[in-house]
């Protein structure tokens, strides 16, 4: 099949207007926006902003309508308890618009804000969708997260409800959400007058008199009601999400309603090649942005069947929990993050899970949330014999800026690169000086204004943070904060965060150059390169190495191999001296590796324990690798 991804990008640089006029009309208006962008409106302008629609109408009530209603909407599969159920968009809408009756009932209407601490299981998508479907803005925060954390959400976004459930579930404990939802209302400014409680089997949580109430019995009340969709504006607010890792005051991230359903129904197709009816997966969480428009929205605009999975890609029980799920649902195209192929690979190397389970309809892979290395997408090629794609976008942007458009037929591989712009971004690679580079140099990625539908319009109450940010530094341009090159023939490579460019002896240097050859060592699972403070050269390298299951060779040769496979593939001016076996690395729950507080217990500097990590432990192990080497740690 030859590409038409070339015409369709030429098309849209020709006349955005006209391309993102055609693509609104696969969403259901209450009014039709007769102004497709409007200039001066916002920091950059705004998509469809005299249009009127409904999110949840559009995911829910139209499939329905058109008779579609018996039709599987959502698969819910928990390898944690072991329960599984499936809901119909009939069914899915009945309990949703239950939900929305129940937030009626507790006050909740147009533009108020609802706090959602939940885990992967239906009713955390239902209550999305119920806000939608009343016109309030929803904000989830990952289910686990620290207090205070939680507490600066709901002090930020003023909200007057929090939905949350009685505990969530990881492999061999149950973390109790309740207790850390009523530390974060006590320290919380702003006081929600209302928590529902979804009580889950694995532990009943001990509820407020007055403020909590036990989710199913409350909705129970209204199940069978019909509540009408609210219509919103195109450019009002969707929801609320918060970015990973910031601290002090928190950075919301604002979605609209009608931009964000434009952009995410044309990607399915035309990204992600779904049809209505076939069922795809994002193994994610709804806490992070891949949750919010691929899990629950996207899908369900395109009328595709989506599986909330509650559950790990290792350990739920084993490496073979992804290849189970794409087997018993016949699921055909599978997103996920790069780590979680990692640690697969690093389990079952030679994919003896993979060859246990039938996958005769499944087509493709997507990877994005981190750099996908190029010896991790060769192994799934490998065992998948599908399109392995590695994708690029961010929280901000809410759906992909470069990939490999399957919808629009297969362009060629190249293996560290995110592939080719989506039409909507014109990307260019500027130094800092505001300069264009040329093709194959290192630079800023940025995205010429303005951005697509679907892209944030700016930060939740707070358009100057906004306007500083991503807006100032490059006039004209959104600033990424990612660092890589685009080639001669356009493909872009994203190589680390801008913050990730190791200044060593006057050379800009690539972490993502040097963990690419860090991670062709056979030996190599999972690796991680970061600088540290050097007083001859500024910065020196310093590569962390996982390795694979069952190595039994002494860790000692395999650093030295990996030293000098730098200076050979690299060459001396990296100053790659260090390498340092570890068990594990930091990473947040969305699966990114912390390198800048791994960089801070290097140089010694004061480190917080993050928000978002998902083991603390790992951190102390990684301070005690580093004393060994020599390098210095203050404590937190």
């Amino acid at each position: 099949m030859q590409s038409s991804y070339h015409q369709v990008y030429a098309s849209w640089k020709s006349d955005p207007e006209a391309f993102w006029r055609d693509a609104s009309r696969a969403i259901v208006w209450f009014k039709e926006p007769q102004q497709i962008f409007s200039p001066s409106q916002g920091a950059y302008g705004r998509w469809f902003a005299d249009g009127e629609t409904n999110t949840c109408y559009n995911c829910l009530d139209r499939h329905v309508l058109a008779g579609r209603g018996t039709e599987t909407a959502i698969i819910f599969d928990s390898a944690m308890s072991g329960a599984k159920a499936r809901f119909s968009y009939e069914e899915a809408l009945a309990e949703v618009q239950a939900i929305a009756a129940t937030f009626q009932a507790f006050g909740i209407g147009k533009g108020d804000r609802v706090i959602i601490y939940m885990p992967m299981v239906p009713e955390a998508i239902f209550s999305m969708l119920a806000c939608a479907r009343i016109g309030a803005i929803h904000s989830v925060v990952f289910g686990g997260f620290a207090a205070n954390e939680l507490a600066a959400r709901i002090d930020d976004s003023g909200a007057k409800l929090v939905v949350t459930a009685s505990c969530g579930l990881e492999p061999g404990r149950v973390v109790a959400y309740k207790p850390l939802v009523d530390q974060a209302i006590a320290a919380a400014k702003s006081k929600p007058a209302h928590c529902l409680v979804l009580q889950r089997p694995q532990l009943t949580a001990e509820l407020v008199p007055g403020r909590d109430h036990a989710f199913q019995e409350a909705v129970a009340l209204h199940h069978g009601r019909s509540i009408p969709c609210v219509a919103v504006k195109a450019i009002d607010p969707l929801y609320i999400l918060y970015t990973s890792g910031t601290t002090g005051q928190p950075k919301g991230v604002v979605r609209d309603n009608g931009g964000h359903m434009v952009a995410l129904h044309w990607s399915m197709a035309n990204i992600y090649a779904m049809k209505p009816g076939e069922v795809f997966w994002a193994a994610s969480d709804i806490g992070w942005v891949v949750g919010h428009s691929y899990i629950v929205y996207a899908p369900l605009l395109a009328g595709v069947a989506t599986v909330i999975f509650e559950g790990k890609p290792v350990g739920t029980p084993d490496a073979g929990a992804f290849w189970r799920v794409i087997c018993e649902y016949d699921v055909r195209v599978l997103f996920t993050a790069p780590t979680a192929f990692r640690a697969i690979r690093r389990e079952d190397a030679d994919g003896e899970f993979v060859r246990h389970y039938s996958k005769p309809h499944f087509r493709a892979l997507f990877l994005a949330g981190e750099r996908a290395d190029p010896e991790t997408l060769k192994w799934a090629e490998k065992m998948l014999k599908v399109p392995v794609i590695d994708h690029w976008w961010q929280t901000e942007t809410g759906w992909p800026i470069a990939a490999n458009p399957l919808g629009l037929g297969e362009l060629p591989v190249k293996h560290g690169s995110a592939s080719v712009p989506v039409p909507g971004y014109e990307i260019q690679v500027l130094d800092d000086a505001g300069h264009q580079v040329p093709p194959g140099t290192l630079g800023n990625i940025v995205a010429k204004l303005p951005l697509p539908p679907g892209c944030l319009p700016t930060l939740w109450e707070a358009d100057e943070r906004f306007r500083s940010a991503y807006l100032e530094e490059f006039p004209g341009y959104y600033k990424t904060a990612d660092a890589g090159y685009v080639d001669d023939d356009g493909y872009l490579f994203i190589m680390s965060r801008t913050d990730d460019i190791i200044n060593c002896a006057g050379h800009r240097l690539s972490t993502g150059a040097m963990e690419e050859v860090c991670a062709k060592h056979p030996d190599v699972a999972e690796c991680a390169v970061v600088g540290i403070a050097d007083p001859l050269k500024g910065q020196v390298p310093c590569g962390f190495l996982v390795l694979k299951k069952n190595v039994t060779r002494a860790k000692a040769t395999i650093e030295a191999e990996v030293v000098k496979l730098i200076r050979d593939q690299i060459g001396p001016v990296a100053a790659f001296k260090t390498a340092v076996v570890v068990e594990r690395l930091p990473k947040t729950r969305s699966g990114k590796i912390l390198r800048g507080t791994m960089q801070k217990i290097a140089d010694g500097e004061p480190w917080k324990m993050p928000a978002t990590i998902d083991d603390p432990a790992i951190l102390h192990e990684i301070t005690d690798a580093l004393r060994s080497k020599g390098f210095g740690s203050l404590p937190m």
